[in-house]
């Protein structure tokens, strides 16, 4: 079994309220349940956006690469920012 450490939180009153009724509705049975569960979806989240990062430097540098080479052509930056927006209202708000 992992070794458990104890940690004192300082939260808003919403957040807290938030904690608490997930407790009292018996979604969880303590509150260190759910900001376990809170903490271990931040870190996949955050695994995920490292990897879209990651995904999106490599984009970059094989576009940097095909202008050193000379392999680009002319584009249109306004249809280009569009297909940006579209793309982004297309995703799902952050919290």
């Amino acid at each position: 079994m992992a070794e458990i450490e104890r940690l004192t939180i300082t939260l808003p009153a919403d957040m807290a309220a938030v904690v608490k009724a997930a407790v009292a509705e018996g979604n969880y049975a303590s509150t260190s349940e759910v900001v376990r569960e809170a903490i271990r979806d931040w870190k996949m989240k955050r695994i995920l956006q490292l990897q879209e990062l990651s995904a999106l430097k490599a984009d970059i540098d094989k576009g940097l690469a095909d202008v050193a080479a000379g392999r680009v052509k002319d584009f249109d930056a306004d249809s280009i920012v569009a297909r940006g927006r579209k793309l982004l209202a297309g995703r799902p708000a952050s919290v």
